[in-house]
């Protein structure tokens, strides 16, 4: 599905201004999903309406408003389990790599 079947299935309920269709980093094809603005809040909840539901090139369509990108966790940024940011190695002590040699030296 291209951007063009899109913006000619949305435009007869209303007038389009942006079609987004986001596309994989890696590969370039689309994810299966898209971005539809209409100029007016009217034209969205009609097209809603009609096409929640709708098969397109033998495809259901899904359309809903889209919503709010929710925030990852503190995991996701690099921080340790307590939310605490992490060092270059994670979370050992500071020399803990020395205490191991010299157990093993047998001092």
């Amino acid at each position: 599905m291209t951007q063009g079947d899109l913006e000619s299935l949305f435009s007869g309920v209303g007038e389009v201004v942006e079609i987004v269709v986001p596309t994989d980093r890696n590969t370039g094809r689309p994810r299966g999903f898209a971005f539809v603005e209409f100029r007016e809040q009217a034209a969205a909840v009609e097209a809603i309406e009609r096409f929640d539901g709708y098969e397109l090139h033998g495809r259901s369509l899904r359309v809903r408003e889209a919503e709010e990108r929710q925030r990852r966790s503190a995991n996701f940024s690099g921080a340790g389990p307590s939310g605490a940011p992490r060092g270059r190695r994670g979370s050992k002590p500071k020399g803990s790599r020395r205490n191991v040699r010299a157990r093993k030296r047998g001092f």
